[in-house]
């Protein structure tokens, strides 16, 4: 039994947003909030994936499949991440990270 990793499916959820957003289907955040029933600020949580480097989404997108217990990484693990605009401090901290998942 492999389920994808709920930090995978948050990252593809906030490039979602971001094209319904950019298409026009969806107003803003707020819409998508409501549409969610889901809270503002957990909406701009998981938009601010989006700021991450493209190379750290791409793994994101990529992680291996949970076949048993909690993920290893969490959207709350990567936020001191997402907090960096320097994409080469991203990539450091990225590095610690993943260093401690499982291949």
């Amino acid at each position: 039994n492999h389920r994808v990793p709920r930090l995978s499916r948050l990252m593809a959820l906030a490039i979602k947003f971001d094209r319904l957003i950019h298409e026009g289907a969806i107003a803003d955040q707020a819409q998508l909030a409501e549409l969610g029933y889901i809270t503002r600020a957990r909406v701009t949580q998981i938009m601010n994936l989006l700021y991450l480097a493209p190379d750290i989404q791409e793994d994101i997108l990529h992680l291996p499949p949970i076949t048993q217990g909690k993920d290893p990484v969490t959207e709350r693990d990567v936020r001191p991440i997402v907090a960096q605009f320097d994409w080469r401090k991203q990539r450091r901290l990225w590095k610690q990270l993943a260093s401690c998942l499982p291949q």
